[in-house]
């Protein structure tokens, strides 16, 4: 990490079926090798198996999904006189998405579904309902900060 000053924050283009910014995230972080093409069949084919599933818009599926994975408080290190403490700090908004967009693909790709698409639909439908291993991931942060509430005076 530079100290010098912060890095740039890349222009993202929403995608081109939906207009939306976080969809074209997702793409790009299921990416694997350069294979975007793969990567939005797998996500446009998942989110019309879940619109079918939960009788709403797709958009609506995917969304309800991000924002029930995405954390608000985490844990990072902080050094403090030869002691390495366990300090809650509360989550941005931009690194919130990103985490529930990399819980979302990892816990999609740890299900036992035969393709990708349908680990992705259960793991979305899950992560809508409030279940599934994403969403125990977002409340494990939470327990873990709320374990270490007690350093949370060591914030910077």
């Amino acid at each position: 990490m530079s100290r010098r000053r912060a890095a740039e924050k890349r222009v993202v283009f929403p995608d081109p079926k939906f207009g939306s910014v976080p969809v074209t995230k997702f793409v790009n972080s299921m990416m694997k090798a350069g294979k975007r093409s793969i990567a939005e069949n797998i996500l446009y084919s998942a989110l019309e198996q879940a619109q079918k599933t939960a009788k709403r818009s797709a958009l609506d599926v995917f969304q309800d999904a991000l924002n029930n994975v995405k954390p608000h408080v985490e844990v990072r290190s902080r050094r403090v006189g030869g002691a390495t403490y366990q300090v809650p700090v509360e989550v941005r908004d931009a690194r919130a998405q990103a985490l529930a967009i990399r819980w979302i693909i990892t816990a999609a790709r740890k299900r036992s579904e035969k393709t990708m698409t349908g680990r992705l639909v259960g793991e979305l439908l899950d992560a809508c309902n409030n279940r599934g291993l994403s969403v125990k991931k977002r409340e494990d942060t939470h327990k873990m900060a709320d374990a270490n509430k007690a350093f949370s005076h060591y914030k910077w």
